[in-house]
């Protein structure tokens, strides 16, 4: 019987329900009403109230099983921190510790003839030795789990344990407990009976006992992402006591790490063969429930958008997962690393047997999920360091307090690191995932690292594979060295990698060169991109907080291409700076590399296919293409013979994009690299009829907006709210061009969203401690600017000539994203972002035949540039997508 709902709840501050014994009080006595299973913090619970200390929860029930004799058991999913919980009155148990799983035995005191009081006191105060993780996005207190009942006959299954093989063998090691000694048989019956397996003749002893057996599987199905099959049915337990049938799954995988050909280094695998692991952080957060998903459609929605993004892999970071989340893992086909959440004290004796008890419960409880590939004990070196002063909490990135990871510790956790391994060999266990280069023994050697620049993760990333090999003190601390484990990122990005951080702003543009650069080097297996969701003091998601999407742009560049190409497992590296500046008309070389981590394609022979891309002043056009066959065969990264393309013969950014297609033309993965392509000429060549007059976007002569400025070097000219911006624009004269017959006006612009800062000039952004709850305003950040999204910000802006309005234009947002290549090319300061990725849409005016004729005789007029509410930003030769100023051409 599920007991989620509506229980009767009170605080009790003073702590006092347990000297007033309220686990006896009545109904009356409970002031407030509680949403279980929500933490009494988050708006889901209906109250809402962030207060450390302890709560007492009410419910009143009958519940009959429906076979008599048999015994009842009170289960809780999770409930920070400890707990009592008392049936009419009567003490039933005690539990510590805010992620296990757990259950009391209330077959005594269960009345089956009348109401049933259940009582639960919860206690959570925020203790230094508590397993909190990151708890400061919104506070977990108190039952935050489901709550149920079970009925079980007197022999009953109490955990079942699979161990499987890709040869289609099956270890399973089943706990049954009895009341009483006595004979029994145990069945298994899976995959719509095609796996059936009885062991009988079972003599149980009265209390735990441990069944060790094991079966075939013919012709097995093998789970992985791909194909992430489950062979479902259930386990039965039969003898004179009746029958226990427990309905469960398993999925027939193996996990492990290898050395391939000749390399002295290790990859991941997966039934034998490397898996490049392309994930994501996630910190399993949402608004309303916090680290309790409101319902079990959205824990499913979260695999799902995970999965189409062609991802292949998540960390839960820092929170045991709900099973129930894990379970849509399983049948979706998503590979996870779990983490253990961490304490924030010193490692002390209580913190380091608090966390050892959550640790095992961890495992014991997520054994047999198949999607679940690692554990991870410890992250950054949280609650590893010793502090002098208890009251401070050394975090990420620290590196001062490295040293106080002290030997003891570090053994400790070498400990923890093999204890792991002991009780689980089926997956690749992590003693820290690291920021301060501090491994003690592993079977991963992962690292963490956050920094923008395509020259500063290029040479980072290298200098991490250089240091990288078996005997290398590299990324380890206190005389510990380097296995040969695999090397792969557990977490990266680009949003702490600023100074002061990136709030919310474009991921498009240095997530793509970022993967190309991983995807550069054979000892790589994979990364974990920070995050999967925004998060409340973290903007870095694929996706916003409330699931919105981001438009990372990339199909405004290469027609069909999606953030789904780059985790191709087949791959084009295309090794060069997301974008260069160069020549008209010259030819440039580029460099490519194939990365295959999927013998789908080994053996055959695919097609290379690319084109020049580029945005005249009228419309898009294709310049240099090519194509040739190429040997598709072994994993690892190999050379491809390079590509050499004419650029276009006028200004423009060019785009080369790059297909890899099957032999049935269906295109496995895309890929692609810019150029600012400049002709020297002055005022620009674009290629096109008539005379060409290039006004500056910063050289207008007065604005009326409220709030302006220019940005990246002068290059755009930002106004809000409403205004304009006002330009006096020089004709041809008449001897250079006689006769002007036709007059048109052409600009990148967009609307103007004012963030904070630039409403009040705040971008002070110190002090923000993300991981203990202190909230901070994106908008403040000095390099925020808001990524495209769903959310959109319009504006209108009317052209005006000489006071006479020639056109009116809806601008439909104010992007950022891939497509702003110039804000990224022209950013002068790698860590200090200036509206980085921002750009506009090309707006074009044909001036009428009237106020032409005027012009033809005056030869120069006022251009007035006019917005609404949402304001306006223009973008000048080196910003936004067109390397154009205010263009006015005359035919």
């Amino acid at each position: 019987m599920n007991l989620n709902g509506a229980w009767s709840f009170r605080f009790d501050p003073d702590n006092r329900g347990f000297a007033e014994a309220w686990q006896n009080d009545e109904q009356s006595a409970y002031d407030l009403t509680i949403a279980v299973p929500f933490s009494w913090a988050s708006p889901l619970s209906g109250i809402g109230d962030n207060r450390k200390g302890v709560g007492w929860y009410r419910r009143t029930l009958s519940w009959n099983a429906s076979s008599a004799g048999s015994r009842l058991f009170l289960r809780f999913g999770a409930v920070d921190y400890t707990c009592d919980v008392w049936i009419n009155g009567r003490h039933v148990g005690s539990h510590q510790g805010g992620y296990g799983t757990f259950e009391f035995e209330v077959t005594d005191v269960w009345r089956n003839d009348s109401d049933n009081a259940i009582v639960v006191r919860a206690e959570d105060n925020d203790h230094a030795y508590q397993t909190r993780g990151k708890q400061g996005y919104g506070e977990i207190r108190g039952i935050w789990q489901p709550v149920w009942l079970e009925a079980r006959p007197d022999a009953y299954i109490g955990n079942a344990k699979f161990v499987t093989s890709i040869s289609g063998r099956v270890e399973a090691a089943a706990k049954i407990f009895a009341a009483r000694s006595g004979a029994a048989a145990l069945s298994f019956d899976f995959g719509n009976g095609s796996v059936r397996h009885v062991v009988g003749d079972i003599r149980l002893e009265a209390g735990e006992n441990e069944i060790l057996t094991s079966f075939e599987v013919s012709d097995p199905q093998l789970w992985s992402p791909e194909n992430p099959y489950l062979y479902e049915g259930k386990l039965v337990l039969s003898g004179n006591f009746g029958e226990d049938a427990v309905s469960t799954y398993f999925g027939i995988r193996e996990v492990g790490t290898a050395r391939f050909g000749e390399r002295d280094y290790k990859w991941i695998t997966l039934n034998g063969k490397p898996v490049y692991l392309n994930g994501t952080l996630d910190q399993s957060f949402n608004p309303t429930g916090f680290f309790t998903y409101p319902s079990d459609d959205e824990m499913r929605n979260e695999i799902y958008l995970m999965k189409r993004l062609g991802l292949n892999f998540v960390r839960i970071h820092i929170k045991s997962e709900e099973p129930r989340k894990l379970y849509w893992a399983d049948k979706l086909g998503l590979l996870v690393m779990q983490d253990i959440p961490c304490y924030w004290g010193n490692p002390d004796e209580t913190a380091r047997a608090a966390h050892e008890k959550e640790e095992l419960e961890t495992i014991e409880r997520d054994y047999n999920h198949p999607s679940i590939i690692s554990w991870v004990i410890f992250n950054e070196t949280w609650g590893l360091k010793t502090q002098t002063d208890s009251s401070i909490v050394a975090v990420s990135g620290d590196y001062a307090t490295r040293e106080t990871f002290l030997p003891d510790t570090q053994e400790w956790v070498r400990e923890r690191y093999r204890w792991a391994k002991r009780i689980d060999p089926t997956r690749i266990i992590e003693d820290n995932s690291p920021c301060l280069y501090d491994h003690v023994e592993s079977d991963l050697n992962t690292w963490h690292f956050y920094m923008n620049g395509y020259e500063q993760v290029r040479s980072h990333i290298e200098d991490v594979v250089s240091k990288t090999y078996a005997g290398s003190t590299f990324n380890y601390i206190g005389g510990n060295v380097q296995s040969d484990a695999p090397l792969m990122n557990s977490e990266c990005g680009n949003v702490w990698g600023m100074e002061g951080g990136a709030g919310d702003s474009d991921l498009a543009w240095h997530y793509r060169y970022m993967l190309n650069e991983y995807r550069r080097h054979d000892k790589m297996c994979g990364f974990i991109f920070t995050e999967f969701r925004d998060v409340t003091n973290e903007w870095n998601g694929y996706y916003r907080l409330d699931g919105s999407d981001k438009d990372f742009g990339y199909d405004g560049l290469v027609p069909g291409m999606t953030i789904a190409d780059l985790h191709s497992p087949d791959f084009v590296v295309i090794d060069a700076p997301p974008c260069q500046t160069v020549d008209a008309g010259s030819f440039v070389t580029v460099a490519l590399l194939r990365s295959s981590y999927s013998d789908r394609y080994h053996g055959r022979l695919l097609r290379l296919e690319w084109e020049i891309r580029y945005d005249g002043l009228d419309a898009g056009m294709t310049g240099d293409s090519g194509s040739r066959q190429v040997e598709w065969d072994g994993y690892g990264v190999a050379e491809l013979e390079p590509v050499t393309v004419r650029m276009p013969g006028q200004d423009a950014i060019a785009v080369l994009a790059v297909r890899l297609v099957d032999g049935e033309g269906a295109v496995i993965m895309r890929n692609f690299v810019a150029f600012d392509v400049r002709s020297g000429r002055s005022g620009g060549d674009y290629g096109s009829a008539g005379h060409v007059v290039s006004v500056p976007v910063a050289d207008f002569t007065e604005h009326s907006f409220a709030y302006q400025w220019n940005a990246i070097q002068g290059h755009k000219a930002n106004g809000g709210e409403s205004g304009a911006f006002v330009y006096e624009v020089n004709l041809p004269d008449a001897e250079d061009k006689p006769l002007i017959g036709l007059i048109e006006i052409l600009f990148e612009a967009s609307s103007k969203r004012l963030l904070s800062r630039n409403r009040a000039g705040e971008t002070d952004m110190k002090n923000v401690n993300f991981m203990h709850g202190e909230f901070a305003d994106p908008e403040r950040n000095p390099n925020s600017y808001l990524m495209t999204g769903d959310r959109k910000h319009e504006s209108r802006v009317n052209v005006l000539i000489d006071g006479e309005q020639v056109g009116s234009i809806v601008l439909q947002d104010n992007p950022a994203d891939s497509r702003g290549i110039l804000s990224w090319h022209y950013q002068p300061v790698h860590n200090k972002l200036d509206e980085a990725g921002s750009y506009g849409y090309m707006c074009k005016v044909v001036v009428p035949s009237q106020l032409a004729a005027k012009l033809d005789r005056s030869r120069r007029f006022t251009l007035q540039l006019q917005a609404d509410d949402g304001g306006l930003a223009l973008y000048g030769r080196n910003a936004g997508r067109y390397p154009i100023d205010i263009v006015v051409r005359c035919r």
